[in-house]
C-alpha cells in the first residue's frame, strides 16, 4: 500500500465505519466495539505515516491532488507536512480513547451518537489534511454539524442554550472567513487569470497592505473564536459544561486546535505584512487570554469550568509562540497544542468518570477522594501536574519552548526601544504561577479535602478506565522526556512558516 493511499484511508475510515454501524443498529456493545476498532485501525495507519514521514524533506508528503471543480480551480488535495503531522496523529490517537473512556456514559441513541463521533472525526481529520482552501472550508463547516448534535442531543440541562451559542459564534466567524476566501481567490484570478484555491498558489499571492489587513481581520476573527481567545471565549465554558464527556474530550483535545492551526497554516502566512501590523494586538490578546483564563479558572466551583478556562489559558501560550516568530517558540506552540490535547483529554475523562459515580460537578461536593478511590486520585494528580507544567511532562516542554522563544524574540526589540514584547513575555510567565494555583487548589479540595459522606462508598477505576488513562499518562511523559522526534519532524515546517510570515508580499507598485 502506498503512503498516499494510506493517508486517504486515514481520512475516510471513519465514514466507512459510520456506514457499518448502521448494520449493527440496536446492539450497543457491538456499536461501541466497532467504533473503537475503526478508530484503532485509523491510529495504526496514522502512526505508520508518522514513522514514514521524512523530517529532512521540506513541503508536503504522501500528497493526493485530484481536480474536483475544475472551472473554479478547486481540487481534492490532501497531504502531510510538519504543521499538521502531529495534529493528525493526535486526532487519531484520541479517537479510540474517547470511546473507550466514556464507554458507559452514553445510553440513549447509541448508534446515532457513535455515527456522529465518527463523522466528527472525519471532518476534523479533513480540516487538518486539506491543502485546498475550498476543501478546508467544507471540512471547517462540516465539523459544526456533528458537534452540534453531540451537545444538543446528549448534553446537559442547558444544552439548547449552549448549542445555539456555539453555533452563532462559529457561524459568525465562518461567514466572514467565507467572504475573505472569495475575495482572496478572486484577487488571485485577476492577477494570474486562473482561479485557484490551492494553498501553494494562495501563499504566493501579492496583495496591498490595506487588502491584507481586511482579509486577515476576517480570518483572524474566525480562528480566534475557535481557539478561543479573549474576548471571544464565552461560548466555550457553556459548551464544555453541557457537552457529554466524549464531546468535552473531543472539543478540548482536538477541536480547539483548529483555531491555532488555522492561524499557523493560513491566517498569518497568507497575509504577512498585515500580520506585522496586527502582531502587537494579537500578542496582547494572547497574553490576556493566558492570565484572564487562569484567573477565571481560579474562582470556579464547577469542575468542568475549571478545565474549560484552563484551556483558554494554555492555548494563549500557543498563540504567543506562533506570534514570536522564533523557531523555538513556533515549535513549542506545536508541542503545546499536542500536550494540551493529551492533558485536557485526560482531565475531562477523569471528571466524566467521577460524575458517573456522583452525579454532580460542584467542587464543594467533593473531598477525600484520595482515601476512597486512590487509583483515580493518582491519575488525577499526574494530569494535574502535567497541566501545571511539571518537568518531564509534555506541558513543561511546550510552555518552556514558547516562553524561551518569546523572550528570545523580545530582547532585541527591547534593545531597540520596543518594550511591549518583553512586557508581554514577562506577564505570560505569571500564567505559569496562576496555573499552579488553580490546579493545585482544585486538587487540594477535590482529592485531599474533607470527605463527603454522601459519596461513600465509591468504586475505584475499572480496568478499562485505568487502561485509557494509563495510555494517556504514558504519552504525556513520552512527549515530555523524549520530544526530539516531534521537534525534528516539525522543524522544517516551522522554518517555512517563519519565512512566510517574515517575507513581505505587498506588490512593488503598492509600496
Amino acid at each position: 500500500m502506498s503512503d498516499a493511499l494510506m493517508l486517504n484511508l486515514v481520512l475516510f475510515l471513519p465514514v466507512a465505519g459510520a456506514m457499518v454501524l448502521g448494520l449493527l443498529r440496536g446492539n450497543a456493545s457491538a456499536v461501541r466495539g466497532a467504533t473503537v476498532a475503526v478508530m484503532t485501525v485509523q491510529f495504526v495507519l496514522a502512526s505508520l505515516l508518522y514513522v514514514h514521514f521524512d523530517a529532512t524533506v521540506p513541503g508536503l508528503q504522501f500528497a493526493t491532488s485530484v481536480p474536483w471543480i475544475a472551472d473554479w480551480g478547486v481540487s481534492y488535495a490532501i497531504g502531510l507536512d510538519g504543521v499538521n503531522l502531529l495534529l493528525v496523529l493526535l486526532t487519531a490517537f484520541l479517537g479510540p480513547l474517547v470511546v473507550l473512556g466514556a464507554w458507559t456514559s452514553i445510553d440513549k441513541d447509541v448508534t446515532f451518537f457513535h455515527v456522529s463521533v465518527l463523522l466528527l472525526q472525519f471532518a476534523m481529520m479533513g480540516a487538518f489534511l486539506a491543502q485546498d482552501l475550498f476543501l478546508f472550508y467544507v471540512f471547517w463547516e462540516a465539523m459544526l454539524i456533528p458537534m452540534f448534535l453531540i451537545i444538543g442531543i446528549w448534553g446537559g440541562a442547558r444544552r439548547s442554550y449552549a448549542t445555539i451559542k456555539f453555533v452563532l459564534y462559529t457561524a459568525f466567524g465562518s461567514i466572514l472567513m467565507l467572504a475573505a476566501v472569495i475575495y482572496l481567490v478572486w484577487s488571485l484570478q485577476q492577477a494570474g487569470g486562473v482561479p485557484s484555491f490551492a494553498f501553494s498558489d494562495l501563499l504566493q499571492a501579492q496583495l496591498p497592505l490595506n487588502v491584507q489587513t481586511t482579509l486577515l481581520a476576517a480570518f483572524a476573527l474566525s480562528f480566534a473564536i475557535k481557539v478561543p481567545m479573549v474576548p471571544l471565549h464565552t461560548w466555550l465554558p457553556d459548551a464544555h459544561v453541557e457537552a457529554p464527556t466524549p464531546g468535552s474530550v473531543i472539543l478540548a483535545g482536538v477541536l480547539l486546535k483548529m483555531g491555532t492551526y488555522g492561524f499557523m497554516k493560513l491566517g498569518l502566512p497568507l497575509f504577512p505584512d498585515a500580520t506585522r501590523v496586527f502582531t502587537p494586538v494579537l500578542m496582547t490578546l494572547a497574553v490576556v487570554s493566558i492570565v484572564y483564563g487562569a484567573c477565571l479558572a481560579l474562582v470556579q466551583q464547577d469542575i468542568k469550568k475549571i478545565i474549560a478556562y484552563s484551556s483558554i489559558s494554555h492555548l494563549g501560550y500557543v498563540m504567543l509562540g506562533l506570534l514570536s516568530l522564533d523557531l523555538a517558540g513556533i515549535q513549542g506552540a506545536v508541542v503545546q497544542m499536542v500536550s494540551h490535547g493529551l492533558v485536557a483529554a485526560g482531565l475531562f475523562l477523569l471528571v466524566g468518570m467521577v460524575y458517573e459515580r456522583c452525579h454532580t460537578r460542584e467542587l464543594s461536593a467533593y473531598g477525600g477522594l484520595a482515601r476512597q478511590i486512590p487509583v483515580f486520585s493518582v491519575f488525577f494528580i499526574v494530569f494535574t501536574l502535567a497541566s501545571v507544567g511539571l518537568p518531564t511532562t509534555s506541558g513543561f516542554t511546550g510552555e518552556f519552548l514558547v516562553l524561551l522563544g518569546a523572550f528570545t524574540a523580545a530582547w532585541p526589540q527591547h534593545l531597540e526601544g520596543n518594550n511591549l514584547p518583553l512586557i508581554l513575555s514577562v506577564t505570560a510567565v505569571t500564567g505559569v504561577v496562576l496555573g499552579a494555583l488553580y490546579m493545585l487548589r482544585f486538587a487540594l479540595t477535590f482529592i485531599f479535602g474533607p470527605s463527603k459522606a454522601p459519596h461513600q462508598p465509591l468504586a475505584d477505576l475499572s480496568l478499562r478506565e485505568r487502561t485509557v488513562l494509563g495510555i494517556l499518562a504514558i504519552s504525556i511523559f513520552a512527549l515530555g522526556l523524549f520530544p526530539d522526534s516531534a521537534l525534528r519532524k516539525t522543524e522544517l515546517a516551522s522554518k517555512t512558516y517563519q519565512q512566510l510570515v517574515s517575507t513581505s508580499r505587498v506588490p512593488a507598485n503598492a509600496r
